[in-house]
C-alpha cells in the first residue's frame, strides 16, 4: 500500500520520487534524513519498571503503537494490536513474555504455522537462553515445562481441553497472526483458545491491518475482559509504488500529495495507453496462441538485473504458480545470471551442506539438489509449498543472510515467516485459486506488497507491477490505496469440539460459550441492522395503513379495505393456479398430440414466426422425451417444431402426399411441397389462418364464490377503491420484504447454538453422548483432532484398521488426511488385499455418516481421498522416495507435498495411538506405522 510519511518528512521526501530507485536510496541516507528518522521515534519516558528495563535493552527506540501497547498490558489489560508487515508487532509480544520472566510466571507464545513457531523459538533462545524457552509443534517438543514455550495454536487449544497441567502459572500468551482465524479450515482454533483461555490469563493478539479492528476489539472486551485496541498504519520504511512497463520503471504516484489522492502518473497513463494502442494495432504478440501475455513483459532475467542496476536487491518476485517459480530460476540460470562473489559462494555452499547433512545421499538427485544449489551458489532460489522443507528452510535462512538475492515465490510466503526484502515484484494481479482465475484483493496486495522493506537495513521498501495489457494502472493504484481487509469469523461446531465442551462444561455451558464466539457476535450484529430496518417498515406500514381507507363510503376505512384487498388477493392466487393447471394440461394434450402425427399431415401452427398451415415430413421421436416432428410450412421454411408452439392439441386438418424420397434442404422440392399444401388447403375449405377459439369448460365455483364476495363488500362500491388498492399493494409489498427480514433474524440468532444441538444430536444417534454425558467412545473421539474426527472414531469403533500391518495402515489412514489440489472424476487405484478392503470399508462408512448428516442437516465430513494410499503405502513399505515420488494420483508428486501429506498421516497416527486404549492392539499398530513412515526426507529435523 502506497504510505506517504507524515509531518515534516513529506517535503523531504517527496523531492526523492523524481530520482531513480538507486540515486533516492542513496540520497535518503543523508544526515538530514537520519535526523528526522530519530526525531520521529517515541521519546516519551515511562514509569513503567517493566517497560522502562525492557525498551533498555533494545537496540532501537519504541515506537509510539509499541510503546502504547506494553504500557497497557504492563497496567493489567489485555492488547490488540494492528499494524503492516514489518512494523514491529512483535516486540509487544517480546514484551509479554518478558513480564512473565520478571514475574516469575509462564508465557506461551503461539503462531499460526511451524515454520513461524521454529523461528520464533530460536528468536526467543537467543535473547534469553536455550534453558528458559520450549518448543512444542506436531514435530518437536523440546523443554515444553519451560518458562516461555513457543508453540502452534492447535498444541495450546489440545491443552484447554485436556486441562493440561502446564496451564499452571499461565500469565500471558501471544497470538501471532490471530487474524488467522478468518481461515476456513483451520480458523476455528483461535476462537476456541481466547474463549477458553482461563480469565486470569492476559492475552496478546497480534495482527495484520484489518478493516474491523474495532469490531474484533468489543468481542474479545465481552468475552476477555478489559481490551485496549492500538491500530497503526504506518510503516516504519516507508513503500514506494512503481510499474515496469518494457525497459522503463515508472513511479505509480508522480509525488506524495498525488499519493494521498490516488492519482495515477500522468506520464505512466500516458505511456501505457500509447504502447496498448500499438499492440492492438500490430496484432497479438509473437508466441503459442493463448500465450502472449508472457512475451509481453520482460523476461525474468532482464527483471532481475533491472532490479540489480537499480540497488533494489534483495527482491521477492512473486509467481502465482509452483511450476512458474521452478520456470524462473531456471530462465535466469539458462541466462547465465550471477549475482554473488566468490566468497558469497563459498558461504552458500558451506550453509547448504551442514543443513542438509540429514538427507540420505540416495535422495538428493531425486530431489534436484543439484540444480538447486547451483542456483542458490548463483543467489536464485524458487521457495513454494511443493518444495522439501528442508530446502525451504535453507532458502529462507540465506535470504535473511542477504545470500539469496532474488527468491520467485507463490504467495504462500506472504503468510509465512519473517523473510522480508528491498523490493517486492508482482508479475501479474491474478492468481489461481484452486477453483478458477481470480483478481488479487486489496488485501492481499497489501500483504504481498508489506514484504518490501527491512526495518533498520532500508530506508524505503518498493513495490513493483510489471504492465501487460490488461493491467490498468489506476486499478494498480486501487489496490495501493483501498484498505478493506475486514476480518470475517469462520467458526462453526466440529464433533470433537461437541463432545471436548459437553464434557468439560456441559451440553447448556456449551451453547453458551458458542454463543460467545466471533462469529455469533458477527451474526448477532448483522441482527441489529435487520431489525432496525424491520422496524422501520413496520411503521410505514402503518402508515400506508390508515392511506388504504377513507370515509366516503360507509365501511371503507383501513381496516375494511385491508379485508377488501385480502379477498382481491385470494382471487388473483386463484386466477394464477387455474392458470398454471390449464397450461399444464393443455401442454400436455399438445405433446400427446404430436406423437400421433404421420408424414403427410396438414396442421395449422397457431402463432409465432412459423403461423399458417404446415404437412409434417417427418413424425416425432416416440420414447425419447417430447415429440419434434420436422414439417414445411406455407412459406417453404423447414424444421422441427415443439409442443410449446401450441396452446391447444393438434389435429391433422387434411393430409398431402409427400414424395417417398422428400429432401426438405432442397430449395425446388420445398417449393414444389408447398404449392401442393395450398392447393389441398383450398381444395378442402382448410382455414389458413388461426381464431381466437374457445377455451371450453365452466368457471371455477371457488373463483365464483369469491368474486361474489368481492361485489358485495362495502368498499367495491368506493369511488378511490383503486386508488387505496395502489397503496394496499405497496403495503402487500412491504410486508413480504419484511417477513423475509424477519427470516433471516431468526435464523442468524443463535444460528451456532442450533447448529450444535445438530451436532448433538448425532453425536446422542451413534453413542458417543448418552443424556448429555459423553460416553466411552466419545471420550476417544475427543482426542481426535483431525477434519475428519467422526469418520476416525468410526473407523476405530467399526475395527476397519484393524489387522493391518504399518504401511497398509498408513495408506489406510491416508485417504481422510489427504485432499488433492484440484478435483478429478477418476477413482485412484489403491494396492489389492488388507488395505483395499480397509479403503472399501472407510468408503462405506463415510457414506452411512453422510446420509446420517443429511438428516440433521449438517455437512461437516468430505469425501475420503484415495489419492495418496500410493505413495505413503510404497513410502511405508522402505522403497526409495524416486518411486514413491511418481506413484501418486498426479504423476511426479512434489517432495514437498509428499512430506506435508506424510507428516500429517503420521500426525492422525500418533492422535489414534492415544485415543486408543493402552492395551489395544491399534495402539501398537498406530507406533509401527508412525516408525514406518518417519524416515529419509520425514526424519530430517527442521529445528535448527
Amino acid at each position: 500500500m502506497q504510505r506517504v510519511p507524515d509531518g515534516d518528512r513529506v517535503q523531504k521526501l517527496s523531492s526523492l520520487i523524481g530520482m531513480s530507485p538507486a540515486k533516492r536510496y542513496s540520497a535518503a541516507r543523508s544526515p538530514e534524513v537520519k535526523r528526522s528518522e530519530v526525531q520521529r521515534r517515541a521519546d516519551g519516558a515511562s514509569r513503567l519498571p517493566a517497560l522502562n528495563a525492557f525498551a533498555a535493552e533494545l537496540p532501537f527506540d519504541l515506537d509510539p503503537f509499541q510503546r502504547e501497547a506494553c504500557e497497557a498490558l504492563e497496567e493489567g489489560s489485555g492488547v490488540l494490536v494492528c499494524a503492516p508487515t514489518g512494523a514491529g508487532k512483535t516486540v509487544v509480544g517480546e514484551f509479554a513474555v518478558h513480564l512473565a520472566l520478571a514475574q516469575g510466571r509462564k508465557c506461551f507464545y503461539t503462531t499460526p504455522i511451524k515454520a513461524l513457531s521454529n523461528q520464533k523459538y530460536n528468536d526467543l533462545v537467543g535473547r534469553h537462553g536455550a534453558d528458559k524457552v520450549g518448543l512444542l509443534t506436531g514435530d518437536n517438543s523440546i523443554n515444553g515445562d519451560a518458562p516461555v514455550v513457543v508453540m502452534t495454536t492447535e498444541v495450546l487449544r489440545n491443552m484447554l481441553y485436556t486441562g493440561s497441567t502446564a496451564l499452571r502459572d499461565l500469565a500471558y500468551v501471544v497470538m501471532d497472526e490471530v487474524h488467522y482465524l478468518a481461515d476456513r479450515f483451520r480458523g476455528a482454533v483461535w476462537e476456541e483458545v481466547i474463549i477458553h483461555l482461563p480469565a486470569s490469563v492476559m492475552l496478546v493478539s497480534l495482527s495484520a491491518t484489518v478493516s474491523n479492528a474495532e469490531e474484533f476489539a468489543e468481542w474479545l472486551v465481552t468475552v476477555r475482559g478489559e481490551t485496549r485496541v492500538v491500530v497503526t498504519e504506518h510503516r516504519p520504511v516507508p513503500l514506494w509504488q512503481h510499474m515496469l512497463v518494457g525497459k522503463r520503471m515508472f513511479d505509480l504516484f508522480h509525488d506524495a500529495a498525488a499519493a494521498q489522492m490516488h492519482e495515477v502518473h500522468p506520464e505512466l497513463l500516458r505511456h501505457t495507453r500509447d504502447l496498448a494502442r500499438r499492440m492492438e494495432y500490430d496484432g497479438p504478440a509473437r508466441g503459442r496462441p493463448g500465450r502472449g501475455r508472457r512475451t509481453i513483459g520482460p523476461p525474468r532475467p532482464d527483471v532481475v538485473e533491472r532490479l540489480d542496476r537499480e540497488g533494489l536487491l534483495p527482491a521477492i518476485l512473486f509467481v502465482f504458480s509452483r511450476a512458474g517459480c521452478d520456470a524462473a530460476v531456471q530462465q535466469c540460470l539458462h541466462a547465465g545470471l550471477r549475482l554473488t562473489d566468490p566468497d558469497e559462494r563459498a558461504e552458500i555452499r558451506q550453509v547448504v551442506e551442514a543443513r542438509t547433512s540429514a538427507i540420505p545421499s540416495e535422495d538428493l538427485t531425486v530431489l534436484g539438489y543439484y540444480e538447486w544449489l547451483d542456483g542458490l551458489e548463483r543467489g536464485l532460489a524458487a521457495h513454494h509449498a511443493g518444495m522439501l522443507p528442508a530446502f525451504k528452510e535453507v532458502v529462507e535462512e540465506l535470504f535473511v543472510r542477504g545470500l539469496v538475492k532474488a527468491v520467485f515465490a507463490t504467495e504462500t510466503l506472504a503468510l509465512g515467516i519473517n523473510m522480508p526484502a528491498r523490493c517486492v515484484v508482482l508479475e501479474r494481479l491474478v492468481k489461481f485459486n484452486g477453483e478458477a482465475h481470480v483478481d488479487l484483493t486489496p488485501g492481499e496486495y497489501t500483504q504481498l506488497t508489506g514484504r518490501a522493506g527491512r526495518r533498520g537495513i532500508d530506508v524505503e521498501g518498493h513495490a513493483v507491477v510489471i504492465w501487460s495489457p490488461e493491467v490498468d494502472p489506476r486499478h494498480v493504484a486501487g489496490l495501493a490505496s483501498t484498505r478493506t481487509y475486514p476480518l470475517r469469523s469462520s467458526f462453526r461446531p466440529s464433533y470433537n469440539m461437541a463432545v471436548n465442551l459437553v464434557g468439560s462444561v456441559g451440553a447448556e455451558a456449551a451453547r453458551e460459550l458458542l454463543e460467545s464466539s466471533f462469529a455469533q457476535f458477527q451474526a448477532d450484529r448483522s441482527v441489529v441492522g435487520l431489525a432496525r430496518q424491520v422496524k422501520r417498515n413496520e411503521e410505514t406500514m402503518a402508515v400506508q395503513a390508515l392511506e388504504m381507507g377513507c370515509d366516503r363510503e360507509p365501511g371503507c376505512d383501513g381496516g375494511d379495505f385491508e379485508e377488501y384487498f385480502a379477498i382481491r388477493l385470494r382471487i388473483a392466487d386463484r386466477e394464477k393456479a387455474l392458470a398454471r393447471h390449464s397450461a399444464a394440461s393443455r401442454r400436455a394434450a399438445a405433446v400427446d398430440s404430436l406423437g400421433r402425427l404421420k408424414v403427410g399431415d396438414v396442421i395449422r401452427v397457431p402463432s409465432g414466426r412459423r403461423a399458417g398451415l404446415a404437412v409434417v415430413l417427418e413424425p416425432g421421436a416416440v420414447g425419447f422425451g417430447e415429440p419434434k416432428p420436422l414439417v414445411l410450412t406455407e412459406d417453404r421454411w423447414a424444421g422441427r417444431i415443439t409442443a410449446g408452439e401450441f396452446s391447444i392439441p393438434v389435429e391433422a386438418l387434411t393430409r398431402v402426399r409427400v414424395p417417398k424420397h422428400f429432401n426438405h434442404r432442397s430449395p425446388q422440392e420445398r417449393r414444389d411441397l408447398a404449392a401442393a399444401l395450398r392447393q389441398a388447403a383450398m381444395e378442402h375449405g382448410v382455414a389458413r389462418r388461426v381464431g381466437r377459439g374457445s377455451r371450453g369448460g365452466g368457471e371455477d365455483d371457488e373463483l365464483l364464490a369469491l368474486r361474489k364476495q368481492l361485489r358485495r363488500h362495502p368498499c367495491h362500491a368506493c369511488p378511490d377503491r383503486e386508488e387505496h388498492a395502489r397503496w394496499a399493494e405497496r403495503r402487500a409489498r412491504l410486508e413480504r420484504d419484511t417477513a423475509a427480514l424477519r427470516d433471516k433474524v431468526a435464523n442468524r440468532t443463535g444460528s451456532l447454538a442450533r447448529t450444535f444441538d445438530r451436532v448433538c444430536a448425532l453425536l446422542e444417534s451413534r453413542g458417543y453422548l448418552a443424556r448429555g454425558q459423553v460416553t466411552e467412545p466419545g471420550r476417544m473421539l475427543a482426542r481426535i483432532w483431525t477434519e475428519a474426527d467422526m469418520l476416525v472414531a468410526e473407523c476405530l469403533r467399526r475395527d476397519a484398521w484393524d489387522g493391518l500391518d504399518p504401511a497398509e495402515l498408513a495408506a489406510a489412514v491416508s485417504v481422510v488426511v489427504y485432499e488433492a489440489r484440484r478435483e478429478s472424476d477418476e477413482r485412484a487405484s489403491v494396492p489389492r488385499g488388507a488395505v483395499g478392503d480397509a479403503i472399501d470399508e472407510t468408503l462405506k462408512l463415510w457414506s452411512e455418516l453422510e446420509a446420517a448428516e443429511a438428516e440433521h442437516g449438517l455437512q461437516l465430513t468430505r469425501e475420503p481421498d484415495l489419492g495418496f494410499v500410493w505413495p505413503i503405502y510404497r513410502w511405508a513399505g522402505g522403497e526409495p522416495l524416486s518411486r514413491v515420488l511418481a506413484s501418486g494420483a498426479d504423476a511426479d508428486m512434489p517432495a514437498g507435498d509428499f512430506v506435508r501429506w506424510a507428516r500429517q498421516v503420521v500426525d492422525l497416527l500418533g492422535q489414534i495411538a492415544q485415543a486408543t486404549g493402552a492395551s489395544s492392539p491399534m495402539r501398537a499398530s498406530a507406533r509401527a506405522a508412525m516408525d514406518a513412515v518417519n524416515r529419509g526426507v520425514l526424519a530430517y529435523s527442521s529445528v535448527g
